[in-house]
């Protein structure tokens, strides 16, 4: 582990420039505490040092990802707007799922949140995102003093109704924290899903067109541009028609592929209306399609949801380390992004520079919640807000 550490610090920590305003003492502090936590082999202290030394910037972007090497409890939690709710769980406790988390071991749920704040990296939506993981992780859970290392843990959960269940979990049956949380947390109940397609279409008639756009991360560099082209081409036969464009859930890849379809959707008709909807789990590049479109459409263009994972300013590029030892990665950052002021600097590449507009604020016209695997939830407000765009 200490291999691991002096990796990051040597590639991370001297590199990444969203550490530039971090004071070297308070760094160093931290360095200390996962040197020793190394030291004494003591890897859920280790990664939990490293989170909170990752987290220091507040960079969404760098941020040490523990999921494929810790054993969690057979608990998938996720936050739904603003309450924690179980999504899955083993066959006895099946009852319980969808319902919100309250408590841990007595401890409100809103107090181990408050705790737990500085181990996460970026906004209060992105600590709100990958922040589940935390609560099944016995390791986490006696570092932030909620579980003494007894042989259980009690979950208690609220229904709907306000009824109470209390789920008690062994700590020796725990799992793969990968298997129940991905990487690139996405909300749904299935920690295995993947997209489909980069486009999804819902022709609606008069009403008008539903696009979904699940990713703009595509390693075969094809499917997406193929994708993005066929909506540029349906959205220019269709200048006048009413736009929902579904970008919940997609946690970025290149926005500069998707720079096609911003171009059909700002050449349409001036009459046209396009709806935008995001949530928490929105994204980097995601985000700045959001704000290029914001940009360029103004007024005509109605952003829907919730906050979105990031704010208008953060350090991305940059990449992903595997830690050979520890069995964790670490994202780190290289370029600089101000889609707020219109900024840059020495760090952002050319082709993004060209890009950057000066956006402000992201504010939404309309908030909605809902569960993602609420599809009839999210089809009936689908024909309401483009019901809602037609003049």
């Amino acid at each position: 582990m200490i291999h691991d550490l002096e990796l990051i610090v040597r590639t991370v920590l001297q590199t990444d420039p969203s550490f530039r305003a971090i004071g070297r003492d308070e760094m160093e502090r931290h360095i200390v505490d996962a040197r020793q936590n190394a030291l004494a082999d003591d890897k859920d202290a280790f990664l939990l040092s490293l989170m909170r030394l990752l987290a220091l910037p507040g960079n969404g972007h760098t941020r040490l990802i523990p999921n494929t090497a810790i054993l969690v409890l057979p608990l998938r939690l996720v936050t739904i707007g603003s309450t924690v709710r179980l999504l899955g769980a083993p066959s006895g406790f099946a009852g319980a799922i969808g319902g919100e988390l309250i408590a841990i071991n007595g401890i409100p749920i809103t107090e181990i949140e408050a705790s737990a704040a500085k181990f996460l990296a970026g906004t209060r939506q992105r600590r709100r995102v990958i922040g589940p993981i935390l609560f099944v992780w016995p390791g986490a859970l006696q570092r932030l003093g909620v579980f003494s290392g007894d042989t259980n843990v009690d979950y208690r959960i609220r229904d709907a109704a306000g009824w109470i269940s209390e789920l008690v979990l062994d700590t020796a049956d725990r799992v793969p924290g990968s298997a129940l949380y991905p990487r690139n947390e996405h909300g749904k109940a299935d920690p295995l899903w993947s997209p489909k397609a980069f486009l999804e279409i819902n022709d609606l008639g008069q009403r008008g067109l539903r696009m979904g756009l699940p990713s703009f991360f595509d390693p075969g560099e094809k499917a997406l541009s193929n994708a993005v082209s066929e909506a540029a081409d349906l959205v220019r036969s269709r200048p006048a028609t009413p736009l929902l464009i579904d970008l919940r859930g997609n946690t970025g890849g290149s926005f500069l592929r998707a720079m096609p379809l911003i171009d059909a959707l700002s050449d349409g008709a001036e009459h046209r209306r396009v709806a935008l909807l995001v949530d928490k789990f929105t994204f980097s590049a995601a985000i700045v399609f959001a704000a290029i479109l914001k940009h360029r459409l103004g007024a005509r263009l109605r952003l829907i949801g919730e906050e979105m994972g990031d704010g208008l300013t953060f350090f991305a590029e940059g990449g992903t380390i595997d830690l050979s030892s520890s069995g964790a990665a670490v994202r780190y950052s290289s370029a600089f992004h101000d889609w707020a002021g219109g900024r840059i600097d020495e760090t952002t590449p050319s082709e993004i520079a060209e890009k950057i507009v000066p956006v402000g604020t992201l504010a939404l016209d309309h908030g909605w919640t809902a569960d993602l695997d609420d599809v009839e939830m999210h089809d009936q407000f689908c024909r309401e807000v483009l019901d809602s765009l037609k003049p």
